[in-house]
């Protein structure tokens, strides 16, 4: 299955993944402008009212380079839905996805016939994240048209499988959109992907030590310092494993090295010291070791363009 044109404006092939109350309006616009899909959770976006605001804003500013730019126009946007019966907000923020008939519709945490149905009905596709073979299969059984499989390594909710084997178990039976996701900070780490079976690389943590992120500046300078040694795998926080900055972790009161598994409260976890996840435990994949400062995403992505482009070279491809 040939990958949709809606990505034939990709100046390399990757998606930025949407990262829960970081990615915003700015970097969202900053990664398309720069050539590469951008993406938020629509949950970002408080109260419900202000996804209609964020929308309409990615769509004009983007319209408007396009117009600029008609030799380099921008990628296309993509929104996260958490389709979890747990998401009260779920219907709302459907309809003003197909409102603005947002173009990629990126979901999690679940998948739904219904939600597949509605973004086909308005010309879009959906994408689906997975992190093995099982979900993978249920996921194109309810309509999804490509998937995003996360790997070992990954920022915030990931699996424990190896890249390798995930990709090849996958490309047994599917041969649609798939992107990877998983410490993939490098261009050279693109083509890799690429390499495995993959259309696309999944990037997340690369993303947070932006100018354009909405993160604080001591998890931006987490991300800059941090190693692959620094992140900690564990549900505690909230129910579902995931990977995390050992550094925000120490600075809640908490042992890295010793933290129990997670209780039926994890979706409500709070720290002694009144740390909850994502706003003071920060998200991180294994990649950020390669990030040796905070960058506009224009200049993370032309980094990536260059690796990636030097890479094929080696390779002569």
């Amino acid at each position: 299955m040939p990958v949709p044109a809606i990505f034939d404006r990709l100046r390399i092939p990757v998606i930025g993944a949407p990262l829960f109350i970081v990615s915003n309006p700015d970097l969202v616009i900053a990664q398309c402008k720069a050539g590469i899909v951008g993406s938020f959770p629509s949950l970002n976006a408080r109260p419900q009212s202000q996804l209609d605001e964020w929308i309409h804003q990615i769509t004009e500013e983007l319209a408007a380079h396009d117009r600029d730019h008609p030799d380099a126009p921008s990628a296309p946007f993509a929104v996260n839905q958490i389709v979890h019966r747990s998401n009260d907000r779920f219907e709302e923020d459907m309809m003003t996805c197909a409102k603005w008939k947002v173009p990629i519709v990126i979901t999690s945490l679940g998948a739904r016939t219904e939600l597949n149905d509605a973004v086909h009905g308005w010309g879009g596709i959906t994408l689906h994240d997975i992190i093995d073979d099982r979900y993978a299969r249920k996921a194109i059984e309810k309509g999804a048209d490509g998937l995003i499989a996360v790997a070992w390594g990954a920022g915030g909710h990931a699996g424990r499988l190896s890249p390798f084997a995930l990709v090849q178990e996958i490309r047994q039976w599917f041969d649609g959109p798939l992107a990877l996701s998983g410490a993939i900070a490098t261009g050279g780490a693109v083509l890799a992907a690429q390499a495995m079976g993959a259309d696309f690389a999944y990037i997340g943590s690369p993303f947070i030590a932006t100018n354009e992120a909405r993160a604080m500046d001591s998890y931006k300078a987490g991300i800059v310092e941090g190693r692959a040694a620094d992140i900690v795998y564990s549900n505690l926080f909230t129910g579902i494993h995931g990977n995390y900055l050992r550094g925000s972790i120490v600075a809640a009161g908490l042992d890295p090295d010793n933290l129990p598994e997670a209780g039926p409260e994890a979706m409500n976890f709070q720290s002694a010291t009144g740390a909850k996840a994502w706003r003071d435990i920060w998200g991180s994949g294994q990649g950020i070791g390669v990030l040796d400062k905070v960058s506009p995403a224009g200049e993370l992505v032309a980094r990536l363009v260059k690796e990636y482009a030097e890479a094929r070279k080696r390779l002569a491809l």
